[in-house]
């Protein structure tokens, strides 16, 4: 009877917590004309022009572009291969790893709880993680790979982890050797694994590691959402997984979103591919096995990189951003938590620049905007590990997502593609 009553409690409890009904009801996004919201279908058919050349040059194996524009998806097409290997067309429904594009999932997913009074965003993350609690920063490293510490100055905060500027590194893409070595060494997994292995298993590894620097001091692109993944099972009681299918895609119904696919969906996954002697191939394994998120023991959970989704799944997370944090009637996040999300919180770590880094995404500032090309000032984006990018103005209520899948090569489509969606305006 006392099980019964803690389980009822806890659903109860639950329930007071979830996403909640808004005042606002704004559309589910849909397909549109393009002038019925000021965007010319003229303008936009340049971006037909540079993708089909860039796959034609073989720049590009293929890529999905969506445009939309208030609410309104104006321009939708995929273009190429998914695996050239095979002869596999490129649809507009495929699946893509979007390795840090989970980043922003995972910031929103922290910021839910902390709407709900769990934390405060200063609070040192040893208050929840232990393990982190007396943090050291790298002093000198000995041939044989031993390493000497120094005492960090403070410790390091929950705002540090979502930042990039806890000093924590990021192993095998990390841009010190040192680290690379020290964090391998460790058993640390970055980006995602099929070994069976928890987020917590790696975070409480990552925890015994040396810093960069001083949290605060730099901006170091890091595990840090790795290690708030953890922190959103700890302080949600609920696995990484499950939280974010109840709070956020199944709410915003994106019904294509996971760590994990399942099968009946498994062969829309895009295929990553590399060039070798002018022709794509599928790409190697390397340190990451390229059979997730299919195959393996599907128990790693990575904040930072794990999510596979679609193009139209991430374009109604952001449009739910543009709204202010409401969709459909669901609101997820405060017009007001947005609103500080959306503005930097480095101050000027990156100097005197077009940019700084709010919570989860780049945001531009107005140097940005002046520059031209990027967007107006606001405009918030970011990308993946495996040629994936995506933009949002807020002043022009305007999305743009291009995926691609490959590595080991390099191409123009995503700063131009950015710049035709924004040239497309004409209103």
């Amino acid at each position: 009877m006392k099980n019964l009553f803690i389980l009822l409690f806890t659903i109860s409890s639950f329930s007071n917590y979830a996403q909640t009904k808004s005042i606002k009801n704004s559309p589910k996004l849909s397909e549109a004309a393009p002038a019925s919201v000021g965007m010319s279908s003229e303008r936009l058919a340049r971006i037909d022009n540079m993708l089909n050349k860039a796959v034609a040059d073989s720049e590009i194996p293929g890529a999905i572009a969506l445009v939309a524009r208030k609410g309104k998806i104006v321009y939708f097409k995929a273009f190429g291969m998914a695996d050239n290997a095979i002869s596999k067309t490129l649809k507009t429904d495929a699946i893509f790893r979007i390795a840090s594009q989970t980043k922003a999932i995972t910031t929103t997913a922290v910021m839910m709880l902390w709407e709900e009074g769990k934390f405060k965003l200063d609070d040192p993350i040893s208050k929840y993680i232990p393990e982190f609690k007396n943090p050291q920063v790298l002093d000198s490293v000995y041939p044989d790979g031993k390493y000497t510490t120094k005492a960090a100055k403070r410790e390091i905060t929950i705002r540090d982890l979502i930042t990039h500027t806890s000093g924590i590194g990021y192993g095998q893409i990390d841009s010190d050797p040192r680290f690379k070595k020290i964090y391998k060494d460790a058993g640390v997994t970055d980006l995602f694994t099929t070994d069976k292995i928890t987020i917590a298993e790696s975070v409480k590894k990552l925890a015994k590691l040396p810093l960069h620097h001083n949290p605060g001091e730099k901006f170091t692109y890091s595990e840090g959402l790795d290690v708030i993944g953890y922190f959103i099972e700890i302080m949600s009681g609920m696995p990484m997984d499950e939280f974010y299918r109840t709070r956020i895609f199944e709410p915003l119904e994106m019904n294509d979103t996971y760590f994990y696919l399942p099968v009946s969906k498994s062969n829309r996954l895009v295929t990553v591919q590399t060039k070798e002697n002018g022709k794509w191939i599928p790409f190697p394994n390397t340190f990451y096995d390229t059979n997730y998120p299919i195959k393996g023991a599907k128990s790693f959970f990575s904040g930072g990189a794990g999510l596979s989704s679609t193009a139209k799944d991430y374009a109604t997370f952001l449009q739910m951003f543009l709204n202010k944090g409401e969709l459909n009637g669901i609101r997820l996040l405060s017009r007001t938590t947005v609103q500080f999300m959306l503005a930097n919180q480095i101050g000027e770590i990156w100097g005197k620049t077009d940019a700084g880094h709010g919570l989860g995404f780049r945001v531009l500032n107005q140097m940005g905007e002046d520059l031209g090309g990027q967007g107006s000032a606001g405009t918030f984006n970011w990308g993946g590990y495996f040629n994936t990018q995506y933009f949002a103005d807020p002043k022009e209520e305007l999305i743009g997502i291009i995926l691609k899948q490959t590595q080991k090569t390099s191409d123009n489509t995503g700063w131009k593609f950015q710049l035709l969606a924004e040239q497309a305006i004409d209103d």
